[in-house]
């Protein structure tokens, strides 16, 4: 990742998209958990990743999470359980903060609203999530993944409730021309900071500047 991060940040800066004054030392960040979609990997939120600690946060405090996303979100969201109890225990810190992209999103509600995560999250980020599901999903419903991902699935029914569970702020970021999360805002949660960006694809996404700096400010706040 760090050989990732090195040129996109020469890049970021270049760009003018580094924010006037960055600290020399990274200020105190919650260690950030980032959480990919379907057929995606940590490496997704490389750019994401080089803005944030181009903007101060310490790149030794972000954690990609990686998982089979073929399988049940239910066991991926085990897994992010996990994932999250062994950052707290290396980083000494209290509370995560979880930055989510398409399927990513309900694979974080389960932890949230199933498994007690709320309790372990300081600040939520959904990047284009599937959180309602996606109509997207019956392309693919020779994985469970996507059965559980399409609106009004057993899975998604389930979570009917606190869709903004515990102390945790939460943001969305939608854009109507995204065409994988279909309807895009499906994204949006109740009880979040939800934001409506103009056209952008469901990855370009990660890399567009008004999330990026969006989520910057959600987990800086």
């Amino acid at each position: 990742m760090r050989r990732i991060v090195g040129p996109l940040l020469g890049l970021l800066a270049l760009l003018g998209f580094l924010a006037p004054g960055v600290p020399a030392q990274a200020a105190a960040h919650n260690p950030v958990v980032f959480v990919h979609g379907y057929t995606g990997n940590s490496t997704n939120f490389a750019a994401l990743q080089a803005y944030l600690v181009a903007n101060g946060w310490s790149g030794s405090r972000l954690f990609g999470y990686n998982y089979n996303w073929a399988g049940s979100n239910v066991i991926s969201a085990q897994g992010l359980a996990a994932f999250v109890d062994d950052v707290k225990a290396r980083t000494g810190a209290s509370k995560v903060d979880i930055v989510n992209h398409s399927m990513g999103g309900l694979v974080t509600r389960w932890y949230l609203q199933k498994l007690g995560g709320a309790a372990n999250v300081g600040h939520v980020a959904s990047l284009a999530g599937a959180n309602h599901g996606t109509t997207y999903a019956g392309a693919c419903t020779i994985y469970v993944s996507c059965i559980e991902m399409l609106p009004g699935s057993a899975y998604i029914t389930s979570l009917a409730g606190d869709e903004t569970p515990g102390s945790a702020r939460y943001g969305t970021w939608v854009s109507p021309c995204d065409g994988i999360i279909i309807p895009y805002t499906s994204t949006r949660l109740s009880g979040a900071d939800n934001h409506t960006l103009a056209c952008v694809d469901h990855l370009s996404i990660l890399s567009n500047i008004q999330a990026m700096s969006g989520v910057r400010d959600l987990l800086d706040s």
